[in-house]
């Protein structure tokens, strides 16, 4: 009997062991998962602020980035004298030609101007004749010049310009359109000047060589101004206006 208890105690006692050596490891194992947890949990809110961060700033950089029209649009002017690229507007292509009509407009972003009382505006109306740009007074547009056409010419040569509305003039269509306009540049000669020369010197050619045209001046001179005949019609064509320029430029 006495064996038998001692044996009950020895098992007992191992048991006792033998249990705390389980709750020992299973009370390890778990501490060393929520340390690699935590340190998961820690390196994917890294990873979270990063992308954060780097998604943000392409939004702030173009939040604050200038748009290209407003070098354009002075600031703090009257509203109605805004170009056109500063403000957006609803035409009304239903009006009747030639008569007045309203424009509702509304300036752009980062776009800041006043009325007639120096109050800040955002939207408001402009008073426009009921036309397209193309219809406009020459004086309300710019065109390009050409020096390739001849404007002393029977009839008188035209070119293809390319003419852009002035930015406070508005109209209904596109600023920019094409028009055929009559040569008129000039090179630089007086018409009086040539008629002086046809008069006085015009017998020995001046009047040509003047002009440019060498040829018909080698002529004159050496014909003694045809005998006087040809001095006599050159100074008639010059005074008309019918002779003209080499270069086919108008007199000053």
């Amino acid at each position: 009997a006495g064996v038998k208890m001692a044996f009950v105690l020895l098992l007992k006692k191992g048991c006792g062991v033998l249990l705390f050596l389980l709750q020992f490891c299973v009370l390890s194992g778990r501490g060393s998962l929520s340390v690699e947890h935590s340190q998961l949990r820690s390196q994917l809110s890294r990873e979270r602020m990063t992308s954060d961060s780097s998604d943000t700033s392409p939004r702030a950089t173009e939040s604050t980035k200038t748009p290209s029209y407003i070098p354009n649009c002075p600031s703090g002017g009257l509203c109605d004298r805004l170009p056109p690229e500063c403000v957006t507007c609803i035409k009304n292509y239903s009006c009747i030609y030639g008569k007045p009509t309203l424009l509702e407009c509304r300036i752009k972003e980062q776009v800041h101007c006043v009325d007639k009382e120096n109050q800040k505006q955002e939207s408001f109306t402009i008073n426009m004749t009921c036309q397209f740009c193309w219809q406009l007074s020459p004086f309300e547009y710019e065109c390009s010049s050409s020096t390739n056409c001849t404007t002393v010419s029977c009839p008188r040569q035209r070119y293809k310009a390319t003419c852009k509305v002035h930015d406070h003039i508005h109209c209904l269509g596109n600023r920019t359109f094409s028009k055929m306009l009559y040569c008129n540049w000039t090179g630089g000669y007086k018409w009086s000047t040539a008629l002086a020369l046809s008069i006085t010197l015009g017998g020995f050619g001046a009047d040509r060589f003047y002009l440019g045209q060498w040829r018909e001046g080698l002529g004159k001179l050496f014909s003694f101004g045809g005998l006087g005949i040809w001095t006599l019609i050159d100074v008639l064509l010059i005074g008309v206006g019918y002779v003209g320029p080499a270069d086919g430029s108008l007199y000053i």
